[in-house]
């Protein structure tokens, strides 16, 4: 079998530094933005090096003028901060920025869902929902309830969800399948103006309930794909030794969080058309700029450190979990490492099936020398592939021919599947 030796890639742009826009002033038109330039997605736009240049764009946003709001969100943190310990200081402002989001759910066109996840029992989960269930606008606390039930409880005016113990509604496939209402329903929630269709009454009349609610949503191991995709995620971790909380103790401490709690709700009243008609510069695009969005006007609103803040948040959580769905195998991560393999090559027509496999294989960095006894195999590869409607056939290579993909048939899944979600905001293309 012979294949092209591999090569270093060539020609690809070095990334020029990009100029953040200005923050969203509320009251005030949107101001000019400055996109980050677009550049070809070769293979190593995505290395480590990116991160820095990306993020010195967000840390270096001045604090903007701060006023009541500021104060509120960084009381706010503070009690948060009192009773559990999140994995950052990013994952703390997100959490303290949503709560302030709900608050504001009528300006919202989506409702961005919490995800609070870790990897075993004892992380703080469920901590972390009791002290959002006293500071929330109307919460409805749930645990293993139906779609039936939750969807009732969402009116035109929509409460916050709290949903504790996913994983017993997500946590093994059998109960994922059982619950895919409930999965429905939490993805449907996440746009304004999806509603659940259902009969009532002896005549059958159709009916319409409304699902759009904010939503945090906690359990051991991760949500469905479709879940943590329109999710700001904090990923929860056990306390080390050294570091301590104070007990959550509700008769005691609800008062504060309450009071809290109020001053937020009076704090935002009269902002929800500002809120409305604000469109704030991102540092990321498509779904994740929809859910991040109510957060960085909440930041912007508040002003201070806070919009600073926010854009970091934004950047580092979204990078972070684009990096975790790179390193899942069964997400789209298979495409980018083949995309390598292809520039590697010089990018050639075609490639064969055992050379991607083995090349795969070969790499210490991914999963898929582990992907069975011998590494990942060519059923599995063609598997995995033909989920993005990617077939093998017949290609040419000396002295004959053999199985393999051609270059083109990955045209479109590269383009809509592999740009990165870049610091700055500006998703890299892919050029043919």
């Amino acid at each position: 079998m012979s294949q092209h030796k591999p090569t270093d890639p060539s020609g690809a742009a070095s990334r020029p530094a990009a100029v953040w826009p200005a923050v969203a002033i509320p009251g005030q038109p949107r101001p000019a933005q400055n996109p980050a330039p677009s550049t070809a997605c070769g293979p190593g736009d995505q290395d480590a090096e990116a991160a820095p240049s990306g993020l010195s764009g967000v840390d270096a946003l001045p604090d903007a003028p701060a006023g009541e709001g500021a104060e509120l969100l960084s009381a706010l943190r503070t009690a948060i901060a009192k009773f559990v310990i999140l994995p950052s200081e990013q994952a703390l402002n997100a959490a303290t920025l949503w709560v302030v989001a709900t608050h504001l759910q009528p300006a919202w066109q989506h409702a961005p869902r919490l995800a609070v996840v870790g990897p075993a029992k004892r992380c703080g989960k469920s901590r972390l929902l009791d002290v959002l269930t006293e500071t929330v606008h109307q919460p409805v606390l749930t645990v293993n309830s139906t779609p039936a039930a939750v969807f009732r409880s969402i009116t035109a005016e929509p409460p916050t969800l709290l949903v504790d113990e996913a994983d017993t509604i997500f946590g093994t496939p059998k109960m994922a399948e059982k619950n895919e209402e409930m999965r429905g329903l939490l993805n449907a929630g996440h746009q304004r103006g999806r509603y659940v269709l259902r009969v009532v009454g002896n005549d059958h009349t159709p009916h319409r309930f409304h699902t759009f609610a904010m939503a945090a949503i906690a359990g051991i191991g991760d949500l469905p794909d479709t879940i943590m995709d329109r999710s700001v995620v904090i990923r929860m971790r056990r306390r080390a030794d050294g570091e301590s909380v104070q007990p959550f103790r509700s008769k005691r401490d609800t008062p504060e969080l309450h009071e809290i709690r109020n001053k937020l709700a009076a704090w935002t009243a009269p902002l929800a058309d500002e809120a409305l008609r604000l469109e704030p510069p991102m540092p990321v695009e498509d779904r994740a700029a929809d859910t991040w969005e109510p957060l960085v006007i909440v930041a912007d609103l508040a002003g201070g450190p806070w919009p600073r803040l926010a854009r970091q948040a934004c950047a580092r959580m979204v990078a972070s979990e684009v990096q975790t769905e790179e390193d899942n195998p069964s997400g789209a991560r298979i495409l980018a490492d083949i995309r390598r393999i292809f520039a590697n090559n010089g990018d050639p027509d075609s490639l064969t099936t055992e050379y991607i496999r083995l090349t795969l294989n070969a790499d210490p960095e991914a999963p898929w020398g582990e992907w069975g006894r011998d590494g990942l195999s060519p059923r599995g590869l063609g598997a995995m592939l033909s989920d993005y409607g990617i077939t093998s056939g017949n290609v040419r290579v000396p002295g004959g021919q053999l199985k393999g993909y051609t270059r083109n048939k990955f045209a479109d899944a590269w383009r809509r599947y592999c740009p990165a979600v870049h610091p700055l905001g500006g998703p890299d293309t892919i050029t043919d």
